[in-house]
This record gives structure tokens, C-alpha cells and sequence, in this order.
């Protein structure tokens, strides 16, 4: 029997949870469901540019757990735009994070709640 799923900690939600081709109606669209998980995986290392260990940490998953959710993100978007797809972003195994300070220093995401970095020694800065 697997293990079940751990949570996974996600800080943004879309506003927008429906992406679909230019000028194709619904009705002749098929659609992908993309989960709130994989859309934070992909705006962290993507768009954030944070390696792999920074990411795993903020969503508080391993490092080969976030590799699967970021590979599978990435596949599912790929097939929503080769195959002409609608993706729809919801669902999910996650909670919304809150606490994580960023080091001025190492601009390393932490989320202990301390005066200076563990790693560095440096004082934190709030997440804005």
C-alpha cells in the first residue's frame, strides 16, 4: 500500500484558473487539469529561478518529490500546447504557506521564525 500524499505548501493561487486556445470554442476543446501544486512548482524554479532544493524546501516536499511535480507540470503544459489543449488550474494536495523569511545575504528562503540565518548568520527579510 503507498504512503499517502504529503501536503504540499503553496504561496499563490491564481486569479485566473482557465487558459484555453485563441479563438476555438469550449465546446471543441479538450482540457488538461493542471493542480495548484504543479502551477507553484513551475512559478519557483521558472519564473522565481530558485534551484531545486530552495523549491522542494518552500513547498515542504523532498527534492525527488518536487522533480515529479515540476516534470509533471511541464508535461502537461507541453501537451496542452502541442496537442491544442485547455488547461484548467485547480485542486490539489496542498495548504497555503505563511512564515517564510528570506536571508538579506544568501537569498535563501527559511522558514524558521529566528533573528539571523542558519546558514549564513545574516538578518532576515520579510516576504513580501
Amino acid at each position: 500500500m503507498p504512503r499517502p500524499t504529503k501536503c504540499r505548501k503553496v504561496s499563490e493561487i491564481p486569479k485566473e484558473c482557465y487558459f484555453k486556445p485563441a479563438g476555438i470554442p469550449m465546446s471543441e476543446l479538450e482540457e488538461i487539469n493542471l493542480l495548484i501544486e504543479e502551477l507553484e512548482a513551475i512559478r519557483l524554479k521558472d519564473l522565481e529561478g530558485l534551484n531545486q532544493e530552495e523549491c522542494a524546501l518552500r513547498m515542504h516536499i523532498s527534492r525527488p518529490t518536487f522533480q515529479r511535480v515540476l516534470t509533471k507540470a511541464r508535461e502537461k503544459i507541453a501537451i496542452a500546447l502541442v496537442q491544442v489543449k485547455a488547461i484548467k488550474v485547480e485542486g490539489g494536495n496542498f495548504h497555503m504557506t505563511d512564515g517564510f523569511l528570506k536571508c538579506n545575504n544568501c537569498k535563501r528562503w527559511i522558514k524558521e521564525h529566528k533573528n539571523n540565518c542558519p546558514k549564513c548568520g545574516h538578518n532576515f527579510e520579510e516576504k513580501s
